[in-house]
């Protein structure tokens, strides 16, 4: 039942009035009308008209305990009644931010060692340009600066985490910045071309020892990358591809640097996407199924090699946040942790409902005459359309029939996203087999929904 007392159209009247949304044309939507949401419980959510969605991309990629926890809830209210806010600063710690490190370290391989605590998935990667050059200026190299991307790879929206990230777009408003490069994505669907996939992998591997080498090993600082893309269209890299980037980085003594915010905390079905794949960062970037997403947090996560680094040679880190390490977020991410651990939700998505997902969608999608390709693992896949299966052409207008498709969904009850020509799914972690049967049933009638409006078959 609505607990609003105000009218749906009040609320986008002063929404339109007050605020400036994320990546949308803002005249568009203030003549549409935002979608109020109002509550959530599990996958579902409700607007103020009391109409119920599944969420099938776990807010932005983060809500992985679902909606509703009270354990979570009151995780935050008892720490709001003892410490509501203390710093890391003045010499000062607290109780909640070290047993969050002491339990986060006990579910990370002993190559880790200590924590940066931050706000978000961008102030992590935005700590992480700078933890990086100074851990070379420390050693005598301060001219190992520069930080490789990726193309439409994504590490976040402050100036320099764009810079990091691949999106020109991104870049074009506030300009890019000195000191970062960037490579192709490893998208063998779109750019394969007539390799295999492993030859593909190896080849979108190499771009990045060319890369190296253009600038002069002495130079590059760090490669910094998603474990499979979130933002730039969940794409998975060939199995190829991995190993041969860690082979690099090792070579010419760059840093390897993974952003996990989307792929951390069991989206994969393991701890975190970079096990799924099988190599061995220097850094994590974390946030988001950190707290699932009930309170804001992030972090990043440095090797023991580093650490030792800054704290025995590097004298004053001139780094701190205001809310770094926060009591209340603390609290909340312990409780988070410990349910995606004592509860089984982790192995559970690795060997129950990840492989019952992936294979409702085969069945649903493999055939499909306007669905190309399914990439994805556990609880996060992705749906390529295609207008020829056999060769891989895309329809040129891609960008458009993905976008119908997403607002299909939401006339269908289902929030999905849409990326270039692909439908991403990122379902809560603890989803069932009924609540996954929903998201796939509603996502194969928004894709018929879309075929048959837009004429595509």
């Amino acid at each position: 039942m609505s607990k609003t007392t105000r009218a749906t159209a009040e609320y986008q009247q002063l929404d339109a009035a007050h605020h400036i949304h994320a990546f949308l044309d803002q005249k568009a939507l203030n003549a549409q009308g935002a979608l109020v949401i109002e509550r959530g419980e599990r996958l579902h959510l409700w607007d103020t008209d009391g109409k119920r969605y599944l969420d099938g991309m776990s807010g932005l990629w983060c809500t992985n305990l679902g909606y509703g926890r009270k354990d979570l809830a009151e995780a935050a209210a008892r720490q709001l009644h003892e410490l509501p806010y203390y710093n890391l600063f003045f010499h000062t710690t607290h109780p909640r931010v070290i047993e969050l490190s002491e339990l986060l370290f006990s579910l990370l391989p002993s190559h880790y060692s200590h924590a940066i605590y931050t706000n978000s998935g961008s102030e992590a990667n935005e700590v992480l340009i700078r933890t990086v050059r100074r851990y070379w200026q420390i050693q005598g190299k301060p001219e190992k600066s520069v930080m490789i991307g990726r193309w439409n790879g994504y590490h976040g929206s402050t100036l320099g985490s764009t810079a990091l990230g691949g999106m020109g777009f991104m870049h074009e408003m506030g300009g890019m910045l000195p000191g970062f490069a960037h490579i192709g994505e490893p998208y063998w669907y779109a750019q394969g071309g007539e390799l295999s996939e492993e030859a593909f992998g190896l080849k979108a591997a190499a771009e990045l020892e060319a890369k190296i080498l253009e600038l002069g090993a002495d130079q590059v600082a760090a490669f910094v990358a998603e474990p499979f893309q979130g933002a730039g269209g969940m794409i998975f890299p060939p199995a190829s591809y991995w190993a041969q980037i860690q082979r690099i980085c090792r070579q010419y003594d760059v840093l390897l640097c993974a952003d996990e915010v989307i792929g951390g905390f069991g989206r994969t079905g393991e701890w975190f996407a970079h096990q799924h794949f099988g190599f061995e960062p220097d850094t994590l970037s974390i946030a988001k199924g950190l707290t699932s997403g009930y309170i804001p947090m992030g972090g990043l996560i440095l090797s023991r090699k580093m650490a030792e680094v800054l704290v025995d040679q590097g004298g004053v880190f001139a780094h701190g946040l205001t809310y770094s390490g926060h009591p209340v977020a603390a609290a909340v991410a312990i409780a988070n942790i410990l349910a995606l651990r004592d509860e089984g939700v982790v192995s559970q998505v690795k060997t129950d409902t990840g492989p019952y997902f992936h294979q409702l969608l085969r069945e649903a999608f493999a055939d499909h005459p306007v669905i190309g390709d399914i990439q994805g693992t556990g609880l996060v896949a992705a749906l390529q359309f295609a207008q020829d299966k056999s060769t891989r052409q895309r329809f040129a207008q891609e960008n458009e029939i993905a976008w119908h498709c997403r607002t299909v969904g939401f006339e269908e009850g289902l929030i999905i996203r849409s990326t270039l020509g692909r439908m991403i799914m990122a379902p809560a972690l603890v989803a069932n087999h009924a609540e996954l049967d929903e998201l796939v049933e509603k996502t194969l009638r928004s894709v018929n929904r879309t075929a048959r409006e837009l004429n595509l078959l």
